[in-house]
């Protein structure tokens, strides 16, 4: 009896670690890009990502953007958690929104190539934000960057889907302070050219 119960408890074991060892998230070749110039100039000197990757990634992030960007009550409010200048309504960024909510300008893009396979992989992208201290960050605050330009691995839980702001109350300041401030709980990363 004893053999069998140490025969199931290493089994159990061993599947517990196997398990545990399968939900690490992978990492992925991703880069950032300011612009689609900026992506589609790398692509043309034989970069990570093609012309048609870079356009794709820049309608998706930006698509992204109008659904899950940060939104504040003021332009003012919004000024202190990205920088003066880098906001504009919520109704200059998508058809039928607001005029009185605001959202940070998208400050470039994060592509990252999911399957790991160059040119064969599928890409998935990420809204990069100017944050208050001059930093970047991706729309879901789960990395914050040095840069809005160069290369990285990066987990694939990096290119988490936001949940939507659309329709959700927008932060004042005491919301937008209570937290930290927008990017201000996120992970660090950095971009190395």
């Amino acid at each position: 009896m004893t053999k069998r119960s140490n025969r199931v408890a290493i089994a159990i074991i061993g599947a517990t670690a196997f398990t545990l060892a399968g939900c690490r998230d992978e990492q992925v070749d991703a880069q950032a890009f300011p612009d689609l110039a900026s992506c589609t100039n790398q692509a043309t000197q034989g970069g990570m990502f093609t012309a048609q990757d870079c356009e794709t990634a820049i309608s998706d992030a930006n698509a992204l953007h109008v659904e899950a960007a940060p939104r504040y009550d003021s332009q003012a409010v919004c000024e202190e958690q990205h920088g003066v200048g880098a906001c504009g309504s919520e109704a200059e960024a998508s058809q039928g929104g607001s005029g009185s909510i605001f959202m940070p300008l998208m400050a470039g893009y994060l592509i990252g190539n999911m399957l790991g396979g160059g040119r064969q992989g599928m890409s998935a992208s990420q809204p990069l934000y100017k944050t208050s201290d001059g930093k970047f960050t991706n729309a879901a605050r789960s990395s914050t960057f040095s840069a809005n330009q160069g290369s990285t691995k990066m987990s694939t839980s990096q290119f988490t889907r936001p949940a939507t702001t659309v329709g959700k109350t927008p932060m004042s300041r005491a919301t937008a302070s209570s937290r930290g401030g927008f990017g201000k709980s996120a992970g660090r990363g950095s971009f190395g050219g």
